[in-house]
C-alpha cells in the first residue's frame, strides 16, 4: 500500500493514555485473579498439558464484580453410549479449596501416565470420566462457602427434606447473611448448581452404570464416604450397590481404613442436596439403572486438633494450612481414586443385577447400616 501515511488519522495522546489505563486495569484484574485464585491457573495449565486427551467445554460463565469466570466440564476417555461413567467434581464450597485441589492432583497423575502406562491408557479407554473441577469460581475467589450471590450451592436444588433438619445447618431461607441460605423460595436454581446438574444430566444419560465423587472438606476429624440421602434418614434405592462397593475397597485395602463409609444422614440431613436431586433425576429416565453418588467429606476436624493456629483463620476450618500436611492429603486419595476407575470399569460385572443379587446385598446393607430397620422393603428395592 503506497497510500501517503499522513493521511491516516493520528490518535492524540489522551487517547493513548487511556488505553494504556484500560490495558493497565486489565493486567491488573488478571494478575489479582491469579493470585487468588491459583487453583484456576493450575487448571488451564493442565488442560494444555492433557489437551490431547481431553473434550474440553465451557458451558457457562460466572459473573463475579464484571468478570466472567470460566465453568469448565472436562471429559476423558470413552465415547460409547455403554461405557460406565465416572464424576468428578470439586469446589462447590469455595472456601474448601482442598478439594478442587485433591482433583487436580489427580489430574496431573492421570495425564502424566496416560504418556507411558498402558495399564491407564487401557482403563481410561473403557470408561467415561466427567470431570468438573471447580464449580464454584466466585465462592473461591471471594474464599466464601456460598457462591458470588451468597447461596449455598449444596443446599440449593429443588429438594425438600422428608423430617426436620438441623436448624440453618438443613438450609434456611431466611437471609443470605446466614450461612447455609437456599435461595428465595421458587426461584430457579443458581447458574453454577444448573450447570453442574446439566453437565452430570448430558454425562449419564441413557448410562446403565455410574459413580461419581464430590469432593468436600471440614466435617469430624476422620474422612467420609457418605451416601446419599441427605433429605431422608431412610435407606435409598441403591443402597445395595453401594455396600458392594464398599466391601470392595474394604477388601482391596485393608490398611487404608481412614475412610468412613455411611450415609450423610447418619450424621445430619438437608434440604436442597444437589446429589439428592441429581440421583432422583437419574432414576426418574433410568429406574433399571445403577447410579451411585459419592460425597468425600474430607475431615478438616482433625487439622485443627493438630494445629489451633487453624482456628484463627477461616480458611484454616477447612483447609490443611502446614505445607507437608498438605502434601499429605493431595496424595493420600490417589489410592482413592484409582480405585473408582477400576470399580466403574467393571461395574457391569459387580454391581447387582438380578433380583436375587438385589435382595442380598440390600440385606447386607441394611445389617450394617439400619439395624433393626422395619420399613417396607419394596419401597427402596
Amino acid at each position: 500500500d503506497h497510500r501517503d501515511l499522513h493521511s491516516f488519522p493520528t490518535r492524540r495522546s489522551s487517547d493513548l493514555g487511556q488505553e494504556h489505563k484500560v490495558l493497565n486495569n486489565v493486567i491488573q484484574r488478571i494478575s489479582r485473579i491469579k493470585a487468588a485464585l491459583p487453583e484456576l491457573t493450575e487448571l488451564e495449565s493442565l488442560l494444555e498439558e492433557g489437551k490431547q486427551y481431553m473434550r474440553i467445554r465451557v458451558p457457562a460463565h460466572i459473573q463475579h464484580q464484571g468478570e466472567h469466570l470460566p465453568f469448565y466440564v472436562l471429559e476423558m476417555g470413552s465415547n460409547s453410549p455403554n461405557a460406565p461413567v465416572l464424576s468428578l467434581v470439586g469446589g462447590v464450597h469455595g472456601v474448601e479449596r482442598i478439594g478442587t485441589q485433591v482433583i487436580l492432583a489427580f489430574m496431573k497423575s492421570l495425564i502424566r501416565r496416560l504418556h507411558w502406562d498402558p495399564v491407564v491408557r487401557d482403563q481410561l479407554e473403557n470408561i467415561r470420566l466427567l470431570i468438573i473441577p471447580l464449580v464454584n469460581p466466585g465462592g473461591m475467589l471471594d474464599n466464601s462457602r456460598c457462591n458470588p450471590s451468597g447461596i449455598d450451592l449444596m443446599r440449593n436444588a429443588p429438594v425438600e427434606a422428608e423430617g426436620k433438619t438441623p436448624w440453618l445447618v438443613g438450609g434456611q431461607r431466611i437471609s443470605s447473611s446466614l450461612p447455609w441460605y437456599r435461595g428465595a423460595a421458587g426461584q430457579p436454581m443458581q447458574p453454577e448448581s444448573q450447570a453442574l446438574s446439566d453437565a452430570v444430566h448430558h454425562a449419564l444419560k441413557g448410562q446403565k452404570f455410574c459413580i461419581s465423587l464430590d469432593c468436600h472438606s471440614g466435617f469430624g476429624t476422620r474422612d467420609r464416604m457418605w451416601f446419599p440421602y441427605a433429605k431422608s434418614t431412610a435407606p435409598w434405592p441403591d443402597i445395595g450397590a453401594a455396600h458392594v462397593l464398599t466391601e470392595l475397597f474394604e477388601h482391596s485395602f485393608p490398611h487404608h481404613d481412614q475412610y468412613l463409609f455411611e450415609p450423610q444422614a447418619h450424621s445430619y440431613t438437608t434440604n436442597g442436596d444437589l446429589w439428592d436431586y441429581l440421583y432422583d433425576d437419574y432414576k426418574a429416565q433410568q429406574p433399571d439403572g445403577c447410579f451411585i453418588p459419592m460425597t468425600l467429606e474430607m475431615g478438616s476436624w482433625l487439622w485443627v486438633k493438630k494445629n489451633p493456629r487453624h482456628l484463627f483463620r477461616y480458611h484454616g476450618l477447612f483447609n490443611p494450612v502446614l505445607p507437608h500436611r498438605h502434601q499429605r492429603i493431595l496424595r493420600r486419595h490417589l489410592v482413592l481414586f484409582d480405585f473408582l476407575m477400576a470399580a466403574t470399569r467393571t461395574m457391569p460385572d459387580w454391581a447387582p443385577a438380578t433380583a436375587n443379587e438385589k435382595g442380598l446385598a440390600l440385606e447386607a446393607a441394611l445389617g450394617r447400616w439400619y439395624p433393626g430397620y422395619d420399613g417396607k422393603l419394596t419401597s427402596i428395592v
